[in-house]
């Protein structure tokens, strides 16, 4: 498991410029200054003096409320508190809304080495969207290896030992018209400490490795319906080799899980011997999950029901 212990200005702003709308308009040496939490902050009390509880490690957002503060301050005070706020050290400043920072806070930004973006975003939308993508950059990262799949909206993580036909039947469940979300590299994030989500790294992003075949352009192939960038992880199916000797779960009564960063996922275990497919397995156990998640297991009421007939009078 990974997870970032800072991310730079030039990085947020590289990966993100287009989303946000973001243009740099000064403080450009100071690209390199590191942004240590996920997450954005109004300065406001920070403007009038108050620093007592100032996040100043987060990204700070200059909407239309601050920005009519300063306007009513002189030109020396405003001054004075702009320079005070740079010398908090925080990593960029934004203003929103398409709102012109003032010549104070230009000139102060190439003194303190600070960038200054611009954004036309309303300032609560910009927030969210500033905080969602800095939530993705500080989420615990962990590379699990398999193919994940959309598979009618449950995402499934298919594992198994190399060579058992992950990739055949991820390939089998595509042409069945399902997306491929990553093959063989899944990288996995938990946002919130709650949700996990996958998504596959750029260079391998829409490709599979098909044995005999080679890697194959899945996009390409089967059209822009067939993948897509990230999924829930909701399901991990496990294929694993036939043994006669083996117990195999017949009923479903037994819930089993797999951990993916201390976070509990339903698991299933599928026997893979010649002439079973696996594809349409993968598929009805995405199904059952479906279920489940809608409050129907199947499982537990059959049970249920042979409770219900053995508990009957024998001669009713």
């Amino acid at each position: 498991m990974k997870q970032a212990a800072h991310v730079t200005v030039e990085q947020f702003y590289m990966n993100y410029a287009e989303a946000l709308h973001l243009t740099l308009l000064a403080g450009a040496n100071g690209l390199k200054r590191r942004i240590y939490e996920g997450a954005t902050n109004r300065p406001g009390l920070a403007l009038a003096g108050f620093y007592k509880y100032f996040a100043h490690k987060r990204v700070q957002v200059i909407g239309a409320a601050e920005q009519a503060y300063l306007k009513s301050l002189s030109s020396a005070t405003r001054r004075k508190r702009i320079q005070r706020l740079f010398e908090a050290h925080i990593p960029c400043l934004i203003f929103s809304r398409n709102i012109n920072p003032p010549d104070e806070a230009l000139e102060e930004a190439e003194k303190h080495h600070t960038p200054i973006f611009k954004s036309p975003t309303i300032t609560m939308l910009l927030i969210n969207a500033a905080t969602i993508r800095l939530e993705m950059e500080f989420a615990p990262t962990i590379i699990e290896h398999g193919t994940m799949l959309d598979i009618m909206g449950i995402g499934v993580l298919i594992k198994g030992e190399s060579g058992i036909g992950k990739s055949e039947c991820a390939l089998g469940l595509i042409e069945r018209g399902y997306s491929l979300v990553a093959d063989d590299t899944v990288q996995i994030r938990l946002l919130e400490g709650r949700e996990l989500t996958a998504t596959c790294p750029e260079t391998t992003r829409y490709h599979m490795e098909v044995r005999g075949i080679g890697v194959i352009n899945i996009l390409a192939t089967f059209g822009a319906a067939s993948v897509r960038r990230d999924k829930k992880v909701d399901l991990v199916v496990t294929l694993k080799e036939w043994s006669a000797h083996e117990e195999t779960e017949r009923v479903g009564m037994d819930a089993s899980h797999y951990d993916i960063l201390d976070t509990h996922v339903p698991h299933v275990t599928i026997p893979v011997r010649p002439g079973r497919d696996l594809a349409r397995l993968v598929e009805v156990a995405a199904l059952d999950q479906k279920l489940k998640a809608m409050g129907q297991n199947s499982a537990r009421e059959f049970n249920e029901r042979l409770l219900a007939r053995m508990n009957r009078p024998k001669f009713e």
